[in-house]
């Protein structure tokens, strides 16, 4: 059973004024009338009598298109050429046929060109003057060339812009252009070869009306059409309609079918004095054209125009191959960047998952075209590129957990499911979202902007528009506003490939995140279990630290003092060795008191919990200052304060005592007469690595010897000394050590920066 016909005209409107109201209606496949750049026969399909003419026939024949009705083609050729004709009348079907004539018998014996085809029961016979009857040699290395760079082009662009340079250079248009078709069948100007004195049309957008229906489905059979003159008066068919059929013929396959009237008027309004349009079709639908314009009347041969047409049919045979290039190349770059961004991931770790969708580049937003992206997380937003605010996120979070349970959604008007999708429009009309299935509200979102940001009118800034007889007539300018009317709100749509790779996106995340979470969940319960033997391993340390320095004091104490009652009651008793020892014995004691009373002080600061308050530095400094006054004055050492300190929270004590070890390190070791302690906060652009939002960072710097880089770590071990106890004083080798305890009980870190001889600078952090 044959498939019902679709008629998207309405032959009802034959013979009645067309305008902007029923010009999507109007029956263009049968005007009943003509170009009048050449003249048209009509002969009945079995007798071989014209039953049409039209009226041109007399500037062309010097005979009446009433006398010729009912004749035969006697009337027009000569008998040698008659039968050469008729001769083909039986392989006629819609494809036309060429055939040179010169016309005997009219004055001047004229040449033509004869377009021959058969439709809708009629034998149309189509005649171009021409100066000569022979034909225009095709120019085989020209073709050759063309063809090459057809094939060779690697994207659909650049496809594009070699065809519209070919038949530029065939035809001497001034420009040629392609327009491709959208799935809403508006259309955009995707490549031109023009004039150069000419406005470009590149970018430019019409609506789908600007090609209604009827014309469509008219381009999908006749591949060619050509207005050499965009000012030419209709000329009718005598009679206008067929005596058999009661209508006028169909003219679908006619070269010299005229057009609709709306459409000249079009033309005149773009500046066209002459056009051709060319059709790029695929699978059986129109992809777009190749649509050439003049700024004045131009005639092109029909063997050019031929030519033009197979350039039209390669392009769409080929066309396929492009798409899948682009496709391919596209896809390709998607995968590459979609495993560069799992690896940024992996490395990153679960804990720092959101840096590695973010912080290195390809970024989630660079693995397809998109204008911004954001990644929505345990409440926290990060943006890439151009996105809503966050409060309008958040905005667009909740309406998602509302009316979106998809695992991915997607659209490309949210403004016409949410009206508050207005105010971010110019950023997010489109917008995708996979949610997270950690815990609602997370979500990895993609934006694209309102699509008439993007494009703007390549021409100038006048709107022509004409009033005739009460009617307005669009120009292009006006169909661009009214593309932009139809697509306000509205971004270009997603891909299937790009909704592919979020899911695949989506899917990765959710993989390496349950993945390590259970490792995590493992770690958690070893790290349990080994943080409370660890526990009760440093509180039994800390405890017999304590009880051994505390309990060890009273009988080293002991020793210390029956050896000095013996140097005072029996020295003068001994020989000088026996003294000698008994001195040696009293320095020793009095090394393991200080060893032990450092014990002390270290297991005190491991027991004790922090008592944080406001500290105001400067106040402290001054306090620390007056405590080792004298041995400042002792060592001729002079303490400078850069600047104001800022007030930190911390626990009085301990900080007193950090300066105080800094201050008394830097004292002990220096061999200079004047000794320098300066104090200060670093400045912001120092550690870049830091975040100085969330740390202070001071220094205590000295002039003193200085520590050779490998012993920089060494230094704050505990009873780790760098020198045999007689030199700079002596001392235990747990001063850095205590210091250091003290600053990583308050969350910090302390560490040195020095070189042997130009003294040391120790850093520590305090958070904010």
């Amino acid at each position: 059973m044959d498939k019902p016909t679709v008629s998207y005209s309405d032959e009802r409107l034959l013979g009645t004024p067309i305008t902007l109201s029923n010009c999507d209606r109007e029956p263009i496949h049968i005007p009943g009338a003509i170009q009048p750049y050449g003249f048209l026969l009509c002969l009945d399909e079995h007798t071989h009598h014209i039953v049409q003419a039209s009226a041109n026939t007399e500037t062309y024949l010097g005979q009446p298109a009433e006398s010729l009705i009912g004749r035969t083609l006697d009337r027009v050729l000569a008998p040698e050429q008659q039968a050469k004709v008729e001769g083909l009348f039986d392989t006629l079907g819609t494809a036309p046929q060429l055939l040179g004539v010169q016309l005997d018998g009219v004055a001047g014996q004229p040449y033509f060109k004869l377009i021959m085809h058969r439709y809708d029961e009629v034998l149309w016979l189509e005649f171009e003057p021409v100066e000569q009857l022979e034909g225009t040699t095709p120019d085989l290395s020209f073709l050759n060339a063309a063809m090459g760079q057809m094939l060779a082009a690697a994207t659909v662009l650049e496809f594009c812009q070699h065809t519209v340079d070919q038949v530029r250079a065939l035809t001497g248009f001034d420009r040629v252009a392609i327009y491709r078709f959208a799935a809403d069948e508006s259309g955009e100007v995707i490549a031109e070869a023009k004039r150069a004195d000419l406005d470009p049309w590149l970018g430019i957008h019409y609506p789908a009306t600007d090609i209604p229906q009827q014309a469509r489905a008219m381009y999908l059979k006749n591949w060619l059409r050509f207005i050499p003159d965009a000012g030419y008066a209709p000329v009718p068919l005598v009679p206008v309609r067929n005596p058999a059929s009661g209508r006028p013929p169909d003219m679908t396959y006619a070269v010299l079918r005229s057009v609709s009237p709306i459409h000249l008027e079009y033309l005149r309004n773009m500046g066209s004095g002459a056009t051709m349009t060319i059709s790029l079709i695929q699978e059986g639908k129109l992809w777009g054209m190749v649509t050439c314009h003049h700024l004045t009347p131009r005639l092109v041969s029909y063997e050019l125009r031929d030519l033009c047409q197979f350039i039209g049919k390669t392009f769409s045979a080929l066309l396929g191959s492009k798409e899948l290039l682009d496709n391919t190349e596209y896809q390709l770059r998607i995968s590459e960047r979609q495993n560069e961004l799992f690896e940024h991931v992996t490395v990153s770790g679960p804990a720092n998952f959101v840096d590695g969708l973010c912080g290195h580049f390809p970024t989630i937003k660079d693995v397809f075209d998109c204008g911004g992206a954001a990644v929505c997380f345990n409440e926290e937003i990060t943006t890439l590129g151009a996105t809503p605010s966050r409060d309008q996120i958040r905005e667009l979070l909740a309406w998602l957990q509302e009316n979106a349970p998809q695992d991915v959604f997607s659209t490309s008007s949210y403004a016409a499911l949410n009206p508050a999708g207005l105010a971010f429009r110019a950023t997010a009309s489109g917008i995708i979202a996979a949610s997270l299935a950690d815990a609602p509200g997370n979500y990895l979102l993609w934006f694209r902007p309102e699509q008439v940001r993007t494009v703007t009118w390549a021409g100038q800034n006048e709107k022509p528009q004409k009033l005739a007889d009460g009617q307005i007539f669009l120009s292009p300018r006006q169909s661009f506003e009214a593309w932009k009317q139809l697509v306000e709100n509205t971004a270009a749509p997603w891909k299937p490939v790009e909704l592919e790779a979020v899911k695949d996106i989506r899917l990765r995340i959710s993989d390496i995140r349950l993945k390590v979470f259970n490792e995590l969940q493992a770690q958690a319960r070893s790290l349990t279990r080994l943080n409370t033997e660890l526990a009760r391993s440093n509180d039994d340390l800390d405890s017999f630290a304590y009880v051994a320095s505390h309990d060890l004091k009273e009988p080293l104490r002991g020793i210390h003092n029956y050896a000095l009652f013996l140097l005072e009651d029996y020295a003068d008793k001994l020989d000088e060795e026996g003294v000698h020892r008994l001195q040696t014995l009293v320095r020793l004691s009095q090394r393991m008191e200080s060893l032990i009373e450092s014990l002390l002080q270290l297991s005190r600061v491991g027991r004790a919990e922090l008592e944080l308050e406001k500290i105001d530095l400067n106040d402290l400094l001054e306090e620390v200052r007056d405590l080792l006054q004298l041995r400042f004055e002792e060592t001729h050492t002079q303490l400078i304060v850069r600047h104001k300190l800022p007030t930190i929270m911390g626990d009085r004590i301990r900080i007193q005592e950090v300066f105080s070890n800094l201050f008394t390190n830097a004292m002990k070791y220096n061999d200079r007469p004047e000794k320098l302690i300066r104090v200060g906060e670093a400045p912001t652009d120092t550690f870049p690595e830091l975040n100085r939002a969330n740390f202070y960072v001071f220094y205590v710097q000295d002039n003193g010897i200085g520590i050779d880089a490998r012993h920089q770590t060494n230094i704050f071990k505990l009873f780790k000394r760098l020198h045999t106890p007689e030199k700079y004083g002596g001392g235990t080798g747990a001063g850095l050590a205590i210091a250091k305890k003290m600053v990583e009980k308050h969350g910090g870190s302390l560490w040195v920066d020095s070189q042997p001889g130009q003294g040391a600078t120790f850093y520590f952090t305090i958070p904010k």
